[in-house]
């Protein structure tokens, strides 16, 4: 009969605070707020995805793939996608680049606080046994 080996555990280094793993914000790409924008006309005007598609003459399959940010339209489909919508080419990239700028903004204000999170690490890491030093050079 095999002896067990006795397997004493290491003492573990005291928990440190995990860094953030999340991935920045990104910013959010044309095709889908584009596609948030066409959805939220057509559901505004209680229209289905076969209706609006008729009107532009494209398939509803290819109209959801649009409206989910899958696909990116030519300027051709965008503008027949808004006279479907009973707007203008204008009007709605207006609209969308309005969209763009209010997400933007909400990715600009997160960036800032996510950097100063890790630069206070950072400093706190760096700083550590460096009180005395600093005070004997000052004084």
């Amino acid at each position: 009969m095999a002896e067990r080996a006795k397997v004493t555990p290491l003492r573990r280094a005291p928990a440190q605070e995990p860094l953030s793993r999340q991935a920045p914000p990104q910013e959010p790409l044309w095709r889908e707020v584009l596609g948030h924008r066409l959805r939220a006309l057509r559901v505004d005007q209680r229209e289905t995805l076969s209706e609006t598609a008729g009107r532009a003459g494209i398939s509803p399959q290819y109209l959801s793939e649009v409206e989910r940010g899958r696909k990116e339209p030519s300027s051709e489909m965008i503008a027949a996608l808004a006279g479907a919508l009973g707007t203008t080419l204008a009007e709605l990239t207006g609209q969308v680049a309005g969209d763009l700028r209010r997400q933007q903004s909400i990715v600009t204000d997160l960036r800032p606080q996510q950097r100063t999170a890790a630069d206070l690490r950072r400093q706190q890491r760096t700083s550590r046994g460096a009180g005395p030093v600093m005070l004997s050079l000052a004084a």
